[in-house]
């Protein structure tokens, strides 16, 4: 007879890996909530038409999608900004402004299984409607440099790489490229540093009349400023306003992220364009600085997704980190904390106290001090290695000469000293 396996791309989560992703859930939880931020959750199951509103007809491919058994075409969620644009989008004449929510949630794409990236994984999403100002992309920033730093990481581990889609398509237009055309033109940006030089200029080409070879090393130039006065200095021969009053809103921007103390961990990369079309203005990369160089993060403006859905216009911004990069991320650097059961004490006992013992474990539970304890009576070394392996702070030991006068020995697993302790002020000392 054949054994099961696990689907590819797909995770099982013993107690250990458990433990471990719900270590990254908590310090995802908590980053979001110390920001001020709501968590809010949505049915896995949406309409597959949310998604292909969102993304077009070529993200079908990407997705776990079927008729459910009353004729609808749904699919499982490959990502969250489509549902919460739903949620925010029903209420938000009755939502208070600014809207600050986030979410930790299992998303599903039907994707070749590879390192960092699977078919089944859980992501934190943290936005922000209901504001245009560039401080709200800079809380939005701040917070996922923030979020990074609670695991331990530092300005050597990460970086943050902040490129705007506005001043892309004021670029490309200023190129005579028609605003039908930009979207395939920031595509072919996308992924500049993938291809061949060659058939980046063969697809510009097909688009600009044959002035691809001229466009491409503009493009090359812009993907080389990393700085403000640069951005002026390069866009200066345009002599257009609206190029100067956008980088006064990046500047601005930087002058947010200097006052919270965190520019070592910011750099102006231009490279970056994120090939998502909903994308309407300041954009970001989250990069692991050694190794591999991967993605952890990534996120950006999105000012009319909201609209597109059918609902009420509403600017928005937010980011997206996966727990599967950045958990192997974490493993690599060996930053992970010990993570143990949370096994408060550990009874002791023999089969004269077992009642005794048991009783006061029911009461230990019931003020809410996580207790374990043997199920079957075993001697009482075994049962104390026991409380070792469950990192148990202490170990309430029963012995029938204690008991007999109305007391209990209290060992503490660390420093092994022992106390004699009246059984009814229990769960006050180990409470201490």
């Amino acid at each position: 007879m054949s054994t099961f396996q696990t689907l590819a791309g797909f995770r099982d989560f013993y107690p250990d890996d458990c433990a471990f992703r719900n270590f990254i859930f908590e310090c995802f939880r908590r980053s979001a909530t110390t920001f001020g931020f709501e968590e809010y959750d949505a049915p896995i199951l949406e309409s597959m038409e949310l998604f292909t509103a969102k993304s077009g007809e070529e993200i079908v491919s990407q997705l776990f999608n079927f008729e459910d058994k009353g004729g609808r075409s749904v699919a499982m969620r490959p990502e969250m900004t489509p549902s919460l644009a739903r949620m925010v989008g029903v209420r938000a004449s009755t939502l208070r402004r600014p809207i600050k929510w986030f979410s930790i949630s299992e998303m599903f794409r039907y994707e070749r299984p590879q390192k960092g990236r699977l078919r089944s994984f859980y992501q934190f999403n943290a936005d922000i409607f209901g504001n245009e100002s560039s401080y709200a992309d800079a809380e939005i920033i701040l917070l996922g440099i923030y979020m990074l730093k609670s695991f331990g990481l530092t300005a050597e581990d990460f970086r943050v790489r902040l490129s705007d889609r506005q001043l892309w398509t004021l670029f490309i237009r200023s190129h005579n490229i028609g605003e039908n055309d930009v979207p395939e033109v920031l595509g072919i940006i996308d992924k500049i540093e993938r291809e061949e030089p060659s058939k980046t200029v063969e697809s510009l080409d097909k688009i600009c009349r044959g002035d691809g070879q001229k466009i491409f090393y503009d493009l090359l130039e812009v993907k080389t400023i990393h700085s403000v006065n640069d951005i002026r200095e390069f866009f200066k021969k345009f002599k257009n306003d609206t190029f100067a009053r956008r980088i006064d809103e990046l500047a601005q921007l930087l002058t947010r992220v200097e006052t919270f103390g965190v520019s070592d961990f910011v750099t102006i990369d231009f490279g970056i364009v994120r090939g998502l079309a909903y994308y309407t203005g300041f954009i970001f990369e989250i990069f692991e600085r050694s190794g591999q160089s991967r993605a952890l993060a990534g996120g950006g403006r999105y000012d009319n997704l909201i609209k597109r859905l059918g609902y009420a216009d509403l600017p928005a911004v937010g980011f997206a980190i996966g727990d599967v990069t950045l958990g192997n991320l974490l493993k690599e650097k060996n930053i992970v904390p010990k993570l143990s059961k949370n096994i408060h004490c550990f009874v002791v006992y023999s089969t004269q106290t077992e009642t005794l013992a048991l009783r006061q474990a029911t009461m230990l539970r019931g003020q809410k001090i996580n207790t374990d304890y043997c199920l079957d009576p075993i001697t009482f070394s075994k049962q104390l290695k026991m409380a070792a392996q469950v990192n148990a702070k202490y170990a309430i030991i029963f012995g029938e000469e204690e008991a007999k006068t109305g007391h209990a020995k209290v060992k503490n697993m660390l420093s092994t000293n022992e106390i004699v302790v009246e059984i009814d002020r229990l769960a006050e000392v180990i409470s201490r």
